[in-house]
């Protein structure tokens, strides 16, 4: 089995917007956004490429890699930046493979070469925490709603990077889509059957559970 890990080229975007949509059709929703959020991360000022990736198996590509810009403002609205990852696609067939994990350890290490403080992110925490990942609560950072949530969690680069870091967190304006957007995108796309499924219940009840951990 052979690995290559390497930054996406123009001519990779289709598949890899197509590897991402059988990777999160149905799975949070019926249908889903996140093949529509990278086609417009690209063009945001939001965008990291030097931190985005593809993963080939054996000279094919099997999945990627996004980072965005983040920031969490304190009380006094002094911006503290950040950095978030996602989507992470792997082609359904091959994940569970070690794959999406090579591409979150690379990016992880490239970001810290690269000087960037800490990743902030959204997701499952048994996903995140083999990684390092903590409830973003340690740091006393919170969603605009001022809630902590256990799925909002946080990484330092480096000792200390989130030394007198607080507030609140916000994530770039690309993570979320228009509907009639989407639809017309869809188009550009084999016709998929939309469905509700387990998984979706289980991901509403996710992101909503609330972080009650003692940290200190």
């Amino acid at each position: 089995m052979n690995i290559v890990i390497r930054h996406e080229r123009p001519e990779d975007y289709h598949l890899v917007e197509e590897i991402t949509r059988e990777a999160f059709w149905n799975l949070y929703g019926p249908g889903c956004n996140e093949h529509l959020i990278i086609h417009n991360l690209r063009r945001h000022a939001d965008f990291i490429p030097e931190l985005s990736f593809v993963i080939e198996l054996d000279g094919k590509i099997a999945g990627s890699i996004f980072y965005s810009h983040s920031k969490v403002i304190n009380n006094h609205g002094i911006e503290h930046k950040t950095i978030t990852f996602g989507p992470v696609s792997i082609l359904p067939a091959l994940q569970r493979k070690g794959l999406g994990r090579a591409l979150i350890v690379h990016s992880i290490e490239e970001a810290k070469k690269l000087g960037y403080t800490a990743i902030i992110i959204g997701g499952y925490p048994y996903h995140y925490k083999p990684y390092g990942f903590i409830g973003s609560k340690k740091y006393g950072i919170a969603m605009p709603d001022g809630n902590y949530y256990t799925g909002i969690m946080a990484l330092p680069l480096y000792q200390g990077a989130f030394d007198s870091v607080s507030g609140t967190i916000f994530f770039s304006e690309c993570m979320e889509t228009d509907e009639s957007q989407l639809e017309a995108f869809d188009k550009a796309f084999p016709e998929k059957e939309k469905a509700v499924q387990p998984s979706q219940a289980e991901f509403e009840l996710a992101i909503s559970e609330i972080d009650d951990s003692d940290y200190n």
